[in-house]
């Protein structure tokens, strides 16, 4: 910062290299395996800085050498890709009706994967945060046992989430102002690694761009749906918080007043409408709609809808337009380039996509939806997890990187 007495000062050599590594870093994560060379011809740094953050990164066991290659032209060289081995990134969610886990090393690849039954809506906070350190304890010892160094751990949760972590409410859980950074240090004994919290559907949404295959897509939107409907924002490549950290809260769209009541205390909210709740009470309306049940109410309708149950249809049908109405909104602000639905939209897309995409070209001010696409989600519900390991390695490849 520039202040009354004094001009702009030169930049940190060591701020300079940690950026640097960090290029090198990105590089290798998309184009490995690739030579030292090859590194410098693409970043524009010089072979002998190349080559010193390169013995940097892998004295820091973050890449190593996979031997010689001759299929190139001019003389072979030593080729280079992404270790990381000793390295774990954790991402867990606590979710109405499940808990989730998912490390992975540093190249993104996924070491666990696990899913938990959860009776969050009927958990107190204590509950809640208790199950939750209990399953980061379980992974932590696995990681631990592998000879693993943790990187850092993000919690993804479905609410608003200030940016120290404090969950201020997150309706569908039954919490207000729950200190759950806080607690979750003091659960893990003030680790020494990173630790967040983060909306979960923040973290879904980088993991759709990193691992759905929309790395080339700089605007884009990822719908959660469950009990809540969250909305994971990308513009223009970077992720839309807000001022606070509570953008994305596409579920409380007011849709209409006169509507059911939402669990935020409002009437006519877009999850009210077409939530998982709602759905369920139309299309199995001898059905209770619990929470710690969605998956198989969601499986069942999955089932009548294949086989062509037309109040089942008829329901998703619904569904599929009040979605189509909200995704019009965001249309109309933001202008994605395309919004997936996940979560447990996402078996249920091709029955929610079609009245969607007609509902989003009737609300919609430009022209064929302002070339707004709705598809399915290339992931399943563990998305936000592992967008919360994703989110680790995003601070590694931006500079933050491990000590030797």
């Amino acid at each position: 910062m520039l202040t009354r007495d004094s001009g702009p000062q030169p930049a940190d050599f060591a701020d300079v290299r940690a950026t640097n590594l960090a290029v090198v870093l990105r590089h290798l994560r998309t184009d490995a395996p690739c030579s030292r060379a090859d590194i410098a011809a693409a970043t524009g740094l010089n072979k002998a800085t190349v080559s010193s953050l390169v013995t940097d990164l892998i004295e820091r066991r973050l890449v190593r050498e996979v031997g010689m290659t001759e299929n190139r032209i001019g003389r072979p060289a030593m080729m280079l890709v992404l270790d990381g081995s000793p390295y774990a990134a954790i991402g867990l969610e606590v979710n109405a009706d499940y808990l989730t886990a998912v490390v992975l090393d540093l190249a993104g690849e996924r070491l666990l994967s696990w899913r938990r039954s959860f009776t969050g809506a009927a958990s107190s906070p204590g509950q809640a945060i208790a199950s939750l350190a209990a399953l980061a304890k379980r992974v932590l010892a696995k990681v631990t046992r592998e000879e693993r160094r943790v990187l850092g751990l993000t919690v993804g949760v479905p609410g608003l989430v200030d940016a120290d972590g404090v969950v201020e409410l997150a309706p569908n859980l039954g919490w207000r102002e729950v200190d759950l950074r806080k607690s979750l240090l003091t659960a893990l004994n003030q680790p020494s690694y990173p630790l967040l919290v983060e909306n979960d559907a923040n973290l879904a949404v980088l993991a759709e761009q990193r691992f759905g295959g929309q790395g080339a897509t700089a605007d884009l939107v990822y719908l959660a749906g469950g009990a809540g409907i969250g909305a994971g924002i990308i513009c223009d490549g970077r992720l839309l918080r807000g001022g606070r950290g509570f953008a994305g809260e596409f579920g409380h769209l007011p849709i209409d007043p006169a509507g059911p009541l939402c669990g935020c205390g409002r009437r006519g909210c877009l999850e009210a409408m077409a939530g998982l709740g709602a759905l369920i009470r139309r299309a199995l309306p001898e059905t209770t709609a619990s929470p710690s049940e969605f998956g198989p109410h969601v499986d069942e309708i999955h089932q009548l809808a294949k086989a062509g149950d037309p109040r089942v249809l008829e329901a998703l049908a619904a569904t599929g337009r009040y979605l189509g109405q909200g995704i019009a909104i965001l249309a109309n602000l933001l202008n994605p380039e395309c919004v997936a639905l996940g979560g447990y939209f996402t078996v249920l897309a091709p029955w929610l996509i079609p009245d969607a995409e007609r509902e989003l070209l009737a609300g919609s001010v430009a022209g064929h939806g302002g070339g707004t696409r709705v598809i399915a989600s290339a992931l399943d519900s563990s998305a936000p997890a592992a967008g919360g390991a994703a989110h680790i390695l995003d601070a590694i490849d931006a500079g933050a990187l491990p000590t030797p």
